[in-house]
């Protein structure tokens, strides 16, 4: 059986003359986060609100092979947080959920466990006015986990939390990954989503301009990798001559400097070794998930 969860075909959606999505698909995977990373106003939260039906356009996305209004309790099916939680600012945290909850078909009993879940059990009785963005943040996604969704969707959690904060969201996605959960998270944050993500997708002008796994984004960027090395002047000619004969490119920068491409550090070293080619400096540049988007929205903004 397949591991596609949610299935998002050719998304269509204009404000006025702007195209804002310009047929965006992409598919999510249980027990996998991806990572749905653009800049601002590229179109991340416009997507997720056609995603879910909030928003009218061209295009479909089905969950577990049906549209959302097919399912008599989408909140079992898919989960969602926009930037915190919205309610009546006076009301206090564990009577909004409760309401939420009722709403649902969800037991009162859930309320208190989603909030013990996300770290928010002491701030239950707590205004919603009152609460930080952080706080907000938190109560939002216990909201979005009321009714134990197989999907959860998530647009910005990251906003307003401190390092710690941000520490404890990636683990507590990866636990909910590792349980099965297909998991969205879009984001500007492009570092951070490097070290949460299982799968990425790259929207640039509203299209889906690059969708793989992050194990590929990062063998793409071990293949664009720059090895600087230094070495005695007269040992140039012999590590160009090694790098030669594997295929590897050197572009000398000095007299007794070079910078390397299509090799790492590590088998450059190994290479250097075997043919007795001593090295007085080996470092390597790596391309970041921040370097690739980059690269991609530049491509896709020239094809435009």
């Amino acid at each position: 059986m397949s591991d596609i969860v949610v299935q998002v075909r050719g998304l269509t959606r204009a404000f006025g003359k702007k195209q804002v999505l310009d047929g965006v698909s992409m598919d999510l995977r249980a027990g996998s986060v991806t990572g749905f990373v653009g800049s601002n106003g590229a179109g991340k939260t416009t997507t997720l609100r056609a995603m879910l039906g909030l928003l009218p356009s061209e295009g479909q996305t089905l969950f577990l092979g049906r549209p959302l209004l097919a399912w008599k309790a989408p909140s079992r099916v898919v989960g969602a947080a926009f930037g915190g939680v919205g309610g009546h600012p006076k009301h206090r945290v564990r009577d909004h959920l409760r309401m939420v909850a009722a709403g649902a078909g969800v037991p009162d009993a859930r309320v208190d466990e989603v909030l013990e879940r996300v770290g928010m059990r002491e701030a239950a009785t707590a205004r919603l006015a009152s609460l930080s963005l952080g706080m907000s943040q938190r109560v939002g996604l216990a909201q979005a986990l009321l009714g134990s969704p197989r999907v959860l969707i998530l647009d910005e959690p990251a906003n307003g939390l401190d390092p710690h904060a941000i520490r404890w969201l990636r683990d507590f996605l990866r636990t909910l990954a590792d349980a099965g959960t297909a998991v969205l998270v879009s984001s500007h944050l492009l570092a951070e989503m490097q070290q949460m993500a299982d799968r990425v997708a790259v929207l640039s002008q509203g299209r889906i301009v690059s969708e793989a796994s992050m194990s590929d984004l990062l063998a793409r960027a071990d293949s664009q990798a720059v090895v600087q090395v230094q070495l005695a002047p007269d040992d140039v000619r012999k590590l160009a001559a090694l790098t030669s004969r594997h295929d590897i490119r050197l572009r000398q920068t000095g007299p007794d400097t070079a910078d390397i491409t299509g090799v790492n550090r590590e088998r450059l070293a190994r290479l250097c070794l075997g043919d007795g080619i001593p090295l007085f400096l080996l470092t390597e540049t790596r391309p970041t998930l921040e370097d690739f988007y980059l690269t991609i929205a530049r491509e896709e903004f020239k094809i435009a």
